[in-house]
């Protein structure tokens, strides 16, 4: 070991330990902070080159009215073109959650609405008092 730390020092590099579980230890004569900056830049190039998704939410009650509807739309397609997943919740308010159909009938409409411009991931479902249904833009 200290023959390995003098060739070290004589060279002007660093001994790093690789291996400490192995008898004897592995080790290797680099210069430890060229290192250490390598890595961080690797690191730092997979942070730069990964894309972030986010979920945006759209409410709707059965109730909406169709040019409400229509709005809503629109800023689904917007949120579509800035590449985020879009949650559209409808929310069924006291007796309304007995007339599920409605809901799903709107909620068909704008699936028809924006067949061309996203891919369903998740079909509307009822979940409790809430009819979810989860859009995500084409590649």
């Amino acid at each position: 070991m200290d023959e390995a730390i003098a060739n070290a020092e004589r060279v002007g590099l660093d001994l790093v330990e690789v291996s400490s579980s192995t008898e004897p230890p592995v080790c290797k004569i680099m210069d430890y902070g060229k290192y250490r900056y390598r890595q961080s830049k690797k690191l730092h190039d997979a942070k730069k080159s990964q894309t972030v998704i986010h979920i945006k939410e759209i409410r709707l009650r059965p109730k909406t009215e169709e040019h409400d509807i229509d709005v809503k739309i629109k800023h689904i397609k917007k949120f579509l073109d800035k590449h985020d997943k879009v949650k559209i919740s409808m929310m069924f308010r006291g007796r309304e959650i007995a007339f599920t159909e409605i809901g799903r009938k709107i909620m068909d409409d704008i699936k028809s609405e924006l067949v061309n411009e996203c891919v369903i991931d998740q079909e509307p479902r009822l979940e409790g008092r809430n009819m979810v249904m989860i859009v995500s833009p084409k590649k």
